[in-house]
This record gives structure tokens, C-alpha cells and sequence, in this order.
């Protein structure tokens, strides 16, 4: 696959614009209420009423980070455009992680919104993921991203499909940066990452460890990294005793 970083930073900008253009003019909803001594004050709370104001950096976290509005859709649209261009400049820092960004956008159920809507949230979450593969050395990893649109649709299939195509050496050493990252975790038939909203955990944790088990290695051995990355993926597709009592089971893991 020819990748043109060009191309690809034009998609992210014409998506980031799409964002900009649909969800201008915005608003919470005028009875929308917060707590003044948990989240902030009557008059942040006013910004948020009003359309196209740009909020600070800390009030902009405080907002989507919140779990309680009356309707969190409506403030998430009204947060996208600033909120979009945050998190791909890097200016969005999580408690947690990126799992916890996605899952305010689970919370506006932003898939139920109109088409229009819909679709320009989709275009970035795509253009987003697909831009950080593409980079070197992407402000926010491309892992993290993954995370972060995985828990924001409630499906791995689009995010790993997309990944899949990817097929140049840029992705591939993320990749390998994932493996890294996750692989303890996927061992232990955990998620990576933060994730509430999904009951069936268990399954994405499989599916997610079978997708590295099948997918991972060749590309791996291509960037000739080390024998105990190889050795971690290698785990992932094995279960039960076959993975602990291997050879390569990494020690004091449990």
C-alpha cells in the first residue's frame, strides 16, 4: 500500500472541518444543570448555553468528562468542534486513558443523531485513527485512538478492519508499540483499556487477542523486533494451560 501523509492529513482536516460545520451553533439545553461544587459554576455553565464560545482547557475536561448531564448529547455537540481539534493536538489528558474520551462519546450516543451528524463523527473518528497510523510519531498513539473510537461505537470490527489495511511500516511499528502496551493485559483476558459500557468484555478482549494473534507476527518479523514480542502475541492465540504453562509465559504475570 502507497501511503501519502499528505492525503492523509488533508482527510483528518477536511473531517475536523466536517465536524466544525455540522455542530456550529450548538447549545446544551437551557434547563441543563450541574453541581456548582463538583463541577463548576453557574456562569461556566452558562458558556455551555451559549453557541460557538470556546471554553479553557480545564473547563472543556470537566465537561466531557462529567457522567451526570440530563442530556449529554446535547453537550458533547456543543463541546465537537473545539473538543475534536483538542483531542488531535493532544491538548486532552484523561485520568485514566483514551478509553474513558470514548466512552463520553458513548454516553451522547452520538450513532442514534441524525445522519448528517452521525456521519461527521464517524468521518473523524476514521480520518483520526487512520492519520496517527500514518504518523511516525503521532501526538496521541495510535493505540490510544483505537481505544478510544473502540469504546466510542461499542465495536472493534471497523477500528481493527481499518488497522488491517494499513499495510506499510509506519503501522506496523504501531503495531508493535500495542503489543507492547497491551499484551500484559490481553494475557491476563483483560482489556487494555478502560471500558464500561460493554457487557460483553470478555468477548472483545478474545476477539481483540485473536486479531493480534493472526494479524500481528508477520508484520512484526518484518520490522525484525525482539523474540519476546513475538513469543506475546504467540500466547494470545493459545488458552487455558497451553498459554500459562508455556515456556515463554512471562514470569510473576498472573
Amino acid at each position: 500500500m502507497n501511503l501519502d501523509p499528505a492525503l492523509v492529513r488533508r482527510r483528518l482536516d477536511d473531517a475536523l472541518d466536517g465536524v466544525a460545520v455540522t455542530f456550529r451553533g450548538m447549545t446544551a439545553r437551557a434547563q441543563e444543570v450541574q453541581c456548582e461544587c463538583h463541577w463548576g459554576s453557574a456562569e461556566e455553565l452558562a458558556l455551555l448555553k451559549v453557541p460557538d464560545v470556546e471554553l479553557e482547557l480545564d473547563l472543556l475536561r470537566r465537561t466531557w468528562d462529567a457522567p451526570d448531564w440530563d442530556d449529554h448529547g446535547a453537550v458533547l455537540r456543543r463541546i465537537l468542534p473545539q473538543f475534536s481539534r483538542a483531542l488531535v493536538g493532544g491538548l486532552v489528558e484523561p485520568l485514566f486513558d483514551m478509553g474513558t474520551v470514548g466512552l463520553s462519546f458513548a454516553r451522547g450516543h452520538w450513532q442514534q443523531w441524525p445522519a448528517q451528524q452521525n456521519a461527521a463523527v464517524r468521518a473523524f473518528l476514521h480520518a483520526w485513527l487512520a492519520h496517527s497510523l500514518a504518523e511516525a510519531d503521532p501526538v496521541v498513539p495510535a493505540y490510544e485512538v483505537f481505544a478510544m473510537c473502540a469504546e466510542a461505537s461499542g465495536t472493534l470490527d471497523p477500528w481493527l478492519t481499518a488497522w488491517e489495511a494499513q499495510d506499510h511500516p509506519v503501522a506496523g511499528r504501531h503495531l508493535a508499540q500495542a503489543v507492547s502496551q497491551w499484551g500484559s493485559d490481553l494475557l491476563r483476558d483483560e482489556l487494555p483499556w478502560v471500558a464500561w459500557y460493554w457487557d460483553d468484555e470478555e468477548a472483545r478482549c478474545t476477539e481483540l487477542a485473536a486479531w493480534l494473534a493472526s494479524h500481528a507476527p508477520p508484520r512484526l518479523r518484518a520490522l525484525d523486533v525482539p523474540e519476546e514480542l513475538l513469543h506475546q502475541v504467540r500466547l494470545m492465540g493459545l488458552t487455558g494451560d497451553a498459554r500459562w504453562d508455556d515456556p515463554h509465559w512471562p514470569d510473576g504475570l498472573y
